[in-house]
């Protein structure tokens, strides 16, 4: 289970408005160039094992920080987080790949940082090839040349390798031709039968619905709703102006 209880977040961003520009050279290098902005508040959240659970809402809202959050990498003001077992974050398009090194490289450099032997770094090279759908000439090839096609493919193939407890996924499927997504979604559902606890954040209300069990929306850094993806989804287009026929 993820447990968030009362999370909150402020991140420091540059102020604006200053008066003059003596008020600005004043400023410079003190901290009172910089200022809170909230971007989650008092966000409670209960996601079951195996569980596949969808996060909607406009940009800005604060899906993406609360994926962050989940996966360790953004430190909450107050609140509490409680996850176990091992994660594999997808949270945007080309992170956490090193684009001097080829796509085997990052395989095995991801396989290295879990601690995983030889055999099982040989699965993970393995699950990369056959996965990705990639040719050996790319897979031998430095990340920074991939396309966006390839880079999806890439890294949801490594994140995936090795049935994680808990895959976040933040907007990555929206990326890649119609074949590979299918392949996304068959090997969601795989893990999800073998247990793994999957997160979604998307603008896609067909993709929650499609493979999510429960989802919430979000707005102004709160959870206004929890609860089946179709009833989310309509409150979501309530909140872009979207008439939907019932």
């Amino acid at each position: 289970m993820i447990e968030v209880k009362n999370l909150t977040v402020d991140y420091l961003v540059q102020r604006h408005g200053f008066r003059s520009i003596k008020e600005y050279m004043i400023s410079l290098g003190s901290k009172r160039l910089l200022e809170r902005k909230r971007i989650l508040t008092d966000v409670d959240l209960s996601i079951e094992v195996g569980e596949c659970f969808g996060i909607v809402g406009r940009n800005g809202s604060g899906k993406s920080t609360l994926l962050r959050v989940l996966a360790g990498i953004v430190e909450p003001v107050r609140g509490e987080v409680f996850l176990h077992g091992t994660i594999a974050p997808m949270l945007a398009l080309g992170v956490g790949l090193e684009p001097e090194l080829t796509g085997l490289e990052n395989a095995k450099l991801c396989a290295a940082l879990m601690g995983h032997d030889r055999s099982a770094t040989q699965r993970t090279i393995d699950h990369v090839r056959s996965f990705s759908g990639l040719a050996e000439a790319d897979l031998n090839m430095a990340v920074k040349r991939y396309s966006t096609g390839m880079t999806a493919r890439l890294g949801f193939a490594i994140a995936t390798a090795n049935d994680p407890d808990i895959l976040l996924i933040d907007e990555v499927l929206a990326v890649g031709d119609a074949g590979f997504q299918l392949k996304c979604y068959e090997r969601i559902a795989e893990l999800k039968e073998r247990g793994s606890t999957i997160v979604l954040v998307s603008h896609s209300l067909a993709e929650v619905q499609r493979v999510c069990d429960r989802a919430a929306c979000m707005e102004a850094g709160r959870v206004i709703l929890v609860g089946h993806p179709h009833e989310v989804g309509l409150r979501y287009h309530d909140l872009l102006g979207i008439r939907t026929d019932t």
